[in-house]
Formats: C-alpha cells, structure tokens, sequence
C-alpha cells in the first residue's frame, strides 16, 4: 500500500465524554500514530446532526442515532497521518464492539453498537467533507 499523508474526521461520542475518557482515547489514536491537529468540544443540535448524519436518513436506526449524538458534549478532531483514513479505522475497531479486534477502542470502551465511543471518516473523500462540517481551515493546524 502507497503511504500517503491523509486528513480524517474523529469524532469521540456522548458516552464516551460522560465517561471522562476523552484522554485515554486521544492516547491511543496518538499512540497508533496519527496526530491531531484541530480538537474542539461542543453539542450538537438536532437539526445538525440530522445534517452530519443524513446520508443514513432512510435507516432505520437514524432517528436513534441523531438523539445519541445531540445527547451530550462530542469532542470532534482532525487526524492527520500515513493512510490517516485506514489507520484510524484499525485503531477504532469493527463498529459492533463484539466483533472488534482485542486492543481497539471500540472493544475496550465501547457501551454498545450504538454508544461505540467514536466515530471516524470511513474514505478520504468523506473525511474532506466531514472535516469541513466542523472546522474552517483556520482551525486546523497545518
């Protein structure tokens, strides 16, 4: 695989920012080598994240999915990386934390398929697009 400097979206979730364990996983993204270069906390409103999730609005679990997401504060960060899409991927783990590798984030923090602690830009096209949802390229240290 060609190593390319790649940009992706991470969000850490609700459950995981009640947890207080923002830090743990900000450890292990950084320890997996990726770096982070914009962070900032804030609540989504309905409406946004009806607006960030809406290419699953025809799911049915997408009603249940925007009430989690503008349930608490989210802690949303640009990585940046080799292959920052992919890796980031490995180092979260499968999205259902019962088929998760041992070690990932989602195997060892997650709640469950829903409150899975975090999210990340499944192609580099999506994270271009999903980076721009939260940050203006002021934000985001070069």
């Amino acid at each position: 695989m060609r190593m390319t400097i790649e940009r992706t979206l991470s969000i850490i979730k609700p459950d995981a920012t009640r947890r207080n364990i923002t830090g743990a996983i900000n450890h292990r993204l950084e320890r997996g080598g990726l770096r982070i270069i914009a962070q900032k906390r804030i609540q989504l409103s309905q409406g946004q994240a009806e607006r960030f999730y809406e290419v699953h609005a025809g799911r049915p679990f997408y009603r249940d999915l925007v009430a989690f997401m503008s349930s608490g504060p989210i802690l949303v960060q640009v990585l940046e990386g080799e292959n920052a899409v992919v890796l980031n991927r490995e180092i979260m783990g499968a999205t259902d934390p019962v088929n998760a590798a041992p070690g990932t984030i989602r195997k060892d923090f997650a709640e469950s398929i829903e409150a899975n602690s975090v999210h990340g830009s499944d192609s580099p096209e999506n994270a271009e697009e999903e980076i721009a949802f939260f940050f203006s390229t002021i934000e985001i240290c070069p």
